[in-house]
């Protein structure tokens, strides 16, 4: 297997590092088609040594397989990746298959060659995909890739124990053990209580770490924030919902009088600040994947330590988790459709998954509910147990959400980008306008949107 040699700040970079040998096996398919020279492009992972089990289990398929497999490490920052995949569905020449954020597999679905013949086979193993892949990879009637585990991630609550005990009443391993249930106090983990929780430590200086800015982590988790109010803003067909809508009303007011006791610049934060603001100490709680409480083990042990993972707030219509997966999906014009088929569905199998998983801390959530038992989330750690409430349990009540659902998704990624919904919400906290100017200019931004 060949792999790029630039380095992380370059725009590819190939992975490092090995597992143990003998970990996994991998089928012998060479007898399907499978042969040749196979180039992929994925995430650059965010964990240090996240990207090491996607090579190991390349290079030994492409030795049991008889392919030359050849994968590049690309970043996000700067949108390196969304970059390389523009560039290669307009040259329609570059790599077999390739890394997707959430949303570009509608973007591309037209020069994505279609793998229901996969998803179906791992559907009969493992059960139902997560709908929130399902509304962004399947278009046009056909899903346009393979919802992948390397990058997919949840955003739960990562809280300081301490803190939150301290400052807040609230004792979090309590109420959210590593333990297949509830513990005493779950039950009232609700919004109102974040409302007390975050005006407590706020006024003790380790304001909650919320972003309310244009960037992915602020959308995502004021997504869900909206949806667990009922407070969706269009109806399937993409039509807005927002005349009359108490429920929306309601969320951002909530919005705004939980924006009174957050950090005064998270307005302008990017996707990296709440990770600054956890591992720094200066913050009690953010929402985020456990990328940031990886860095904390190795910059900030004493940070790490009092870290504890819990399932969002559930508001007066249930519990959301936002969930963001990513794709890997295979161009049509790709010189070898058959090993890239077989070799994305061989890494979504549940060992080669779960070796994923354990070489990112926990990290990488796999696309099928029936994966969420991998014994990583029992045993990593410092604290050991930190991050067991990150995949979605069966005791937490919660489901997977993706801001802006249920729009057609075409519609959804726009408001998306635009990021209708903490704009919407600014406009009250920030620019002083009283919540039906807003929720009218809100609307307004969706008809031009529609009529293109």
């Amino acid at each position: 297997m060949s792999n790029g040699n630039l380095s992380r700040r370059g725009a590819l970079r190939a992975g490092a590092g090995v597992l143990a040998a003998g970990t996994l096996g991998a089928p012998m398919v060479h007898a399907q088609g499978t042969g040749g020279n196979l180039r992929i492009a994925f995430w650059d992972h965010w964990v240090p040594g996240g990207n090491d089990a996607l090579t190991t289990l390349a290079s030994r398929w492409g030795e049991q397989n008889r392919v030359n497999v050849a994968l590049d490490f690309i970043n996000t920052t700067g949108n390196q990746l969304q970059l390389t995949a523009a560039a290669q569905a307009q040259s329609r020449n570059g790599h077999d298959a390739i890394s997707l954020t959430p949303w570009d597999p509608g973007a591309y679905a037209d020069q994505l060659e279609p793998c229901d013949d996969i998803i179906n086979r791992l559907v009969a193993k493992y059960g139902p995909i997560s709908p929130v892949a399902e509304f962004l990879v399947k278009r046009n009637g056909a899903w346009r890739g393979v919802p992948a585990t390397s990058g997919s991630q949840n955003k739960p609550a990562c809280v300081r124990l301490d803190l939150m005990r301290q400052h807040a009443g609230l004792d979090f391993k309590a109420m959210w053990p590593a333990e297949g249930r509830p513990g005493q106090g779950a039950d009232n983990w609700t919004w109102d209580t974040f409302l007390t929780a975050a005006e407590a430590c706020h006024k003790a200086g380790v304001s909650f770490g919320l972003p309310m800015g244009q960037f992915t982590d602020a959308v995502d988790w004021v997504g869900a924030l909206f949806l667990s109010y009922g407070a969706t803003i269009t109806n399937e067909k993409g039509e807005p919902t927002i005349r009359g809508n108490q429920k929306l009303r309601q969320v951002v007011d909530y919005a705004v009088r939980l924006s009174r006791f957050l950090p005064n610049d998270v307005w302008a934060w990017d996707d990296a600040s709440n990770n600054r603001a956890l591992i720094s100490g200066r913050s009690a709680l953010i929402f985020n994947p456990p990328s940031a409480w990886a860095v904390a083990k190795r910059d900030a042990p004493q940070v790490a330590e009092q870290c504890w993972t819990v399932p969002m707030p559930r508001g007066p219509e249930g519990r959301f988790i936002a969930y963001l997966p990513y794709t890997t999906g295979i161009w049509n014009f790709s010189r070898n459709k058959t090993a890239a088929k077989a070799f994305l569905e061989f890494i979504t199998e549940r060992d080669s998954a779960e070796a994923t998983t354990n070489k990112s801390s926990g990290y990488d959530i796999p696309p099928f509910a029936s994966m969420s038992d991998f014994k990583v989330w029992e045993t990593e750690g410092p604290p050991v147990g930190t991050v067991f409430n990150y995949p979605l349990k069966p005791h937490h009540n919660a489901r997977p959400s993706i801001a802006f659902s249920p729009a057609p998704p075409e519609l959804a990624q726009q408001m998306y980008i635009q990021a209708l919904n903490t704009k919407v919400i600014a406009r009250v906290a920030q620019g002083g306008e009283n919540i039906e100017t807003a929720l009218n200019w809100l609307e307004r931004e969706i008809n031009n949107m529609r009529r293109g």
